[in-house]
């Protein structure tokens, strides 16, 4: 007699079976998609009314799905793309100090008017009025579209029109993101590493058929390049960690057994001396720059320093000997600090003031850095850190040390040397949100 299936069983047979159809309809029409339309593991969670996905899996309720799949599914295939995007913009782990309220409708508002610019039959919809008008509102005054900056725009209205956006833009469940504030996971942290990497192949594919790419696909590759540039801060700074041997007993390295069964059989001699040195990744030395030009906010500033010195203090990137050296400089440096412990670094930022206030000039600081380098100052300078504006006149030749330039506004890529990294960082990195909504919308 063969064996019954229970209705559960078949309703997460047929839910899996709908999945692999939605992703054969999405790769029709987009086909750059490939690699991100598999790279999400089905998982079932009675409990759900909508997708939801931690970056890793695709959650979803069997018996929902099939529900949804009969009456419409054409909205589960829009669902599943929007969870796609949400992890090829890797909303999911760029929040930081902003609001989750208003971080998560300013993602879903994101995606959803890529998705709506795209015009794919297989996601195709009627354009209510109220997204018209925010579609409108959004071209009319941004120059490109991110989160992070719808998030700005929403940061603007009352609760009532935040309520109004939401009921129109609600699409997925982000139950699942990861929080800020926690340690990740290294699964966690695959993932993201892994939705990047996907990220950069799709903009490659993207690149390679622009001549043919429709309007709304042209929007797609936009906001791909936008992104390009744009990460946590966080992740940014392990870029300046540097391989060195620093003295630490490592306990994986000797077999405490050996070394105890040295001792009792020699007296003091152990049989095997433990490993006293091991390869850490931490920071040594490096240089802040601050362009304290008109243009730039010293609360913002203060800030970012915070944030900085914050980061280090987590992730233990100093060493017992640290040396970092923070300059202003506007048209010529004004002020020279160097910091090498924690305690000297808060108690710079309690007495923090901005000096300068002239026009931008970056290779004032390269001189001075380079005649420190000359002096015997820096004996192992790892790079440079220059916290600006743009706008400015940059350096010619390329510094023996590693140069990021960390932009608060969207700069002029063709006028940056190709040898400085660069990144779009946002305030909200460097605010709470509390003072940035006035903690309307923390929770």
């Amino acid at each position: 007699m063969p064996h019954l299936k229970s209705q559960t069983q078949w309703q997460t047979e047929m839910s899996v079976k709908i999945i692999d159809f939605i992703i054969s309809e999405l790769y029709a029409d987009m086909r750059f998609f490939h690699l991100a339309l598999s790279s999400l593991v089905p998982k079932t969670d009675p409990a759900l009314q909508t997708f939801a996905t931690d970056g890793i899996s695709i959650l979803y309720s069997p018996e929902r799905i099939l529900r949804i799949f009969e009456n419409n599914s054409r909205f589960l295939n829009r669902c599943y793309l929007h969870s796609i995007l949400h992890c090829i913009f890797s909303h999911l782990w760029l929040r930081g100090n902003r609001g989750r309220t208003l971080w998560n409708l300013a993602c879903d508002i994101a995606v959803e008017y890529t998705i709506d610019k795209m015009e794919k039959p297989c996601t195709k919809r009627i354009l209510s009025w109220l997204r018209k008008q925010v579609y409108d509102k959004i071209e009319q005054d941004m120059t490109h579209i991110s989160a992070s900056v719808i998030y700005r725009y929403l940061c603007s209205l009352n609760e009532e029109q935040v309520l109004q956006l939401q009921k129109e833009f609600y699409t997925d469940d982000h139950r699942f993101w990861p929080q800020p504030d926690s340690r990740a996971s290294s699964a966690n942290q695959k993932a993201k590493n892994q939705w990047q990497k996907i990220a950069r192949q799709t903009r490659m594919q993207q690149e390679l058929h622009e001549k043919d790419q429709t309007k709304g696909e042209r929007t797609l590759s936009a906001q791909l390049k936008a992104e390009k540039n744009r990460r946590s801060y966080h992740d940014f700074l392990s870029k300046f960690t540097i391989l060195r041997e620093e003295l630490h007993c490592d306990p994986e390295e000797f077999d405490l057994n050996f070394y105890t069964y040295g001792l009792r059989l020699y007296g003091n001699m152990p049989l095997i001396e433990p490993v006293e040195t091991r390869e850490t990744k931490k920071i040594h030395e490096f240089v802040i720059v601050i362009d304290t030009s008109d243009s730039t906010s010293g609360d913002l500033v203060k800030n970012f320093l915070r944030e900085t010195f914050q980061i280090l203090r987590q992730r233990e990137y100093f060493f017992d000997t640290c040396k970092i050296r923070i300059l202003q400089c506007d048209d010529r440096v004004r002020s020279d600090t160097e910091i090498t412990s924690l305690h000297q670094a808060e108690q710079f930022l309690s007495e923090f003031t901005m000096t300068g206030g002239g026009g931008t000039n970056f290779c004032p600081a390269f001189s001075y850095v380079s005649q420190l380098m000359e002096n015997g100052i820096f004996k192992d300078l790892r790079g440079l850190l220059y916290f600006t504006d743009g706008l400015g006149i940059y350096p010619k030749k390329r510094p023996p040390y590693q140069t990021a330039f960390l932009f608060l506004t969207d700069y002029d890529e063709s006028k940056i040397p190709p040898w400085a990294m660069r990144i779009r960082l946002e305030p909200e990195e460097f605010l709470s949100a509390k003072k940035i909504t006035g903690g309307i919308y923390e929770y």
